[in-house]
C-alpha cells in the first residue's frame, strides 16, 4: 500500500481508538461515582434517608452501624442501624476489649475515662443486636458507641428497652433504630477528656410494613428506674426539640411530620 494511504489510516484508528477508550473510562466512571459511599448493606425499607442529620459533620459508617461523633461531649450525639431479624443470634463471643474509633478523626475518648467514675461504658449500638458476626459485634466495643450511663439504669430499664426492640424485630421483621444520650450544656463530665454524662437518653425505633411508617419515641432519665419503659414515651418532634437534630429529614414530608409527631402506644403492644 502507498505510503500516503497508511499515515491517513493509522490516524484515524488511533483517533478512534482514544474515543471510545475516552467514552468507557468516563462510562465506569460515572458508574463508580453512583454507588452508596458507605460500606453499609440497607435493605429495601430501610436506605440511607434513614439517618438522621449530623450537628457536628462527624459521620462515621462501620458495619454495625452509622454515628455523629460530637467532639465537645465526647460521645456520639446518635447511633443509627437497622435491626433485623437475621441479626438475631446467640452466638456467644468472647467480650473484647474497648478500643477507641479510627474512623473519628479527633479520636474518640479513651475507655479509661470511665474508670472508676461509677458510670458504665454503656452502648449506644448494644452487643447483643450485632452478634450476628464477630466483627460487627467488634465494632460496639469502640469508643465512640459508648456514653457513660448509670449502672442499675443500663442494666434495668434500658436493658429492658433493649430487649424489646429485639422483640419488635422479630414481630416486625426488622427495624430502625435511633439512639442517643441528650447532649447539651452544662452537663457533669468524667475523665480526663471530660465525657459529658447526659442526664438524659433516648431511643427512636421505626417500623415500615407494607408501605405504612410507624414510630415509637423514648426519653428516659439516665437513673434507676422499676417503671415502665412505656411511661417515658414521647414524639419524635419532642427529642428533636431537646437535640437540635433532625432524625428524618430525609424522608417525604408527609410521612416525617406525622411520623414524628404521633404517639399511639397501642401500635407497638402498649396500653
Amino acid at each position: 500500500m502507498n505510503r500516503k494511504y497508511i499515515y491517513p489510516i493509522v490516524i484515524i484508528l488511533v483517533t478512534v481508538g482514544l474515543y471510545y477508550s475516552d467514552h468507557f473510562l468516563e462510562n465506569d466512571t460515572t458508574s463508580s461515582s453512583n454507588k452508596p459511599t458507605s460500606s453499609k448493606v440497607y435493605s429495601e425499607e430501610f436506605n440511607e434517608s434513614f439517618l438522621p442529620i449530623s450537628t457536628t459533620g462527624a459521620i462515621i459508617s462501620h458495619e454495625a452501624y452509622t454515628l455523629s461523633y460530637s467532639e465537645e461531649h465526647e460521645q456520639a450525639e446518635w447511633v443509627a442501624y437497622e435491626l433485623k431479624q437475621s441479626d438475631l443470634s446467640n452466638n456467644n463471643f468472647e467480650r473484647p476489649y474497648f478500643n477507641e474509633d479510627k474512623g473519628v478523626s479527633t479520636r474518640s475518648a479513651d475507655w479509661r475515662n470511665y474508670k472508676n467514675s461509677g458510670y458504665d461504658r454503656g452502648h449506644l449500638c448494644p452487643a447483643g443486636d450485632r452478634k450476628y458476626s464477630y466483627e460487627a459485634y467488634t465494632e460496639t466495643f469502640l469508643t465512640s458507641n459508648i456514653s457513660p450511663q448509670d449502672r442499675e439504669f443500663n442494666a434495668g430499664i434500658w436493658n429492658r428497652l433493649e430487649q424489646k426492640v429485639r422483640y419488635w424485630a422479630m414481630k416486625y421483621d426488622g427495624v430502625y433504630v435511633v439512639t442517643g444520650g441528650i447532649l447539651q450544656e452544662n452537663l457533669k463530665t468524667i475523665g480526663h477528656e471530660k465525657v459529658t454524662v447526659p442526664n438524659e437518653f433516648y431511643k427512636i425505633v421505626v417500623d415500615v410494613t407494607d408501605g405504612r411508617y410507624k414510630a415509637i419515641a423514648f426519653i428516659i432519665p439516665n437513673k434507676p428506674s422499676d417503671r415502665s419503659f412505656y411511661e417515658f414515651v414521647v414524639s419524635i418532634d419532642e427529642i428533636e426539640s431537646k437535640t437540635g437534630i433532625d432524625f428524618f429529614g430525609g424522608l417525604p414530608d408527609s410521612i416525617q411530620d406525622k411520623m414524628e409527631r404521633t404517639i399511639d402506644l397501642k401500635a407497638w403492644g402498649g396500653k
